[in-house]
């Protein structure tokens, strides 16, 4: 549904440069920087001035979880894996950023290479696994940030997946683990049980192996916190009409907040890992519809939260999303080929 060009700079340094080096080389030399700029306020004012122009600082966004956001768009989650970004993606423009996926043990994630760009597609496949320092060096890090002024502004949400050698019938505790150590710190919790590259991890999208999960997590943020902290499941584009309506019930059943929709597809001829960017645009605006009208049909189900994921390269894009019923929108691979103007430029348009 159109395309938000790059900005002319940004596209000669990404062809000359970015697509000379591995994609997760670019990756972490581009978070060293977007980290140095959000750690150091002068650095961060000036992002916020120039490519976010304000785009993080205004109140004219949706209400959500307690707070009041700038604009619907924010960072999917699998960017900043580690907590280390947050600010300065913030600086850049985006509202909210979802931080992840963490795991409750430390785990290195697959094999390298396991990054890939389609560019003719806009579009990314990876196979990373999971690979984050764990739950309770990321909740160090996050306790740290919400004790300095603009870490406590921002608005954080979290996203916990399954260690990979933990068996799957043990699941439940080890998301439990996570959401105990990282709860206090988040705005929001999402149980993601849809990545491609965890070994067995989509079967516990099924309703029967979902619901203890999603029950564990709910009384370990009790355990830890009297604050309500809002409680999300991500699910696959590849499921199933019926299972999607299936998962949206459970949603309701458990009185969670909402569901994040969606993960990357496996449904691709580039080999193994998960596809993300403009190739999956149609089908998750499919499955936010249809978790949005899933949700409707329940008591107090227009309450609920829908974070529509996937595709988004536009402010059209979003506006779609939106329309399709949404509360909030993420972005990740139109970031890496739109550049840092991106996100501020989006949140802008959206804004009038």
């Amino acid at each position: 549904m159109g395309v938000t060009s790059p900005h002319p700079l940004y596209g000669l340094i990404f062809r000359a440069v970015f697509t000379r080096l591995d994609p997760e080389v670019a990756h972490h030399r581009a978070a060293r920087a977007i980290a140095a700029a959000g750690a150091f306020e002068p650095a961060r004012r000036a992002l916020e001035a120039t490519l976010g122009r304000g785009a993080a600082r205004g109140g004219g966004g949706p209400q959500v979880f307690g707070r009041r956001l700038s604009s619907p768009l924010g960072v999917a989650a699998g960017f900043d894996k580690n907590a280390t970004m947050v600010l300065g993606l913030l600086a850049l423009g985006f509202s909210h950023v979802e931080i992840g996926t963490v795991t409750a043990y430390a785990q290195p994630g697959n094999e390298p290479p396991r990054l890939f760009r389609l560019v003719a597609d806009r579009a990314l496949v990876n196979r990373m696994g999971f690979n984050n320092v764990g739950s309770e060096r990321v909740a160090q890090r996050l306790s740290q940030l919400r004790a300095t002024r603009a870490g406590a502004r921002a608005v954080i949400g979290v996203n916990i997946g399954k260690t990979k050698v933990t068996p799957s019938e043990e699941a439940p505790q080890d998301y439990a683990r996570s959401a105990r150590a990282l709860a206090p710190y988040a705005d929001y919790l999402v149980v993601n049980v849809s990545s491609p590259n965890t070994p067995g991890l989509r079967d516990l999208q099924a309703v029967d192996s979902l619901r203890p999960i999603l029950a564990a997590v709910r009384d370990a943020v009790a355990s830890v916190t009297p604050r309500s902290v809002p409680i999300l499941v991500k699910i696959a584009p590849d499921l199933a009409d019926e299972d999607i309506t299936q998962v949206a019930r459970l949603v309701g059943e458990l009185d969670l907040a909402g569901v994040v929709a969606t993960n990357t597809t496996i449904r691709h001829d580039h080999g193994a890992g998960g596809l993300s960017g403009e190739p999956l645009r149609e089908r998750s605006l499919a499955v936010v519809r249809l978790v949005r009208a899933s949700l409707d049909a329940l008591e107090g189900g227009e309450r609920k939260v829908v974070i529509g994921v996937g595709g988004i390269s536009s402010t059209q894009d979003a506006r779609a999303m939106l329309a399709a019923g949404a509360t909030l929108v993420q972005a990740y691979s139109a970031f890496i080929y739109s550049g840092p103007a991106w996100p501020g430029k989006v949140a802008r348009a959206l804004g009038r």
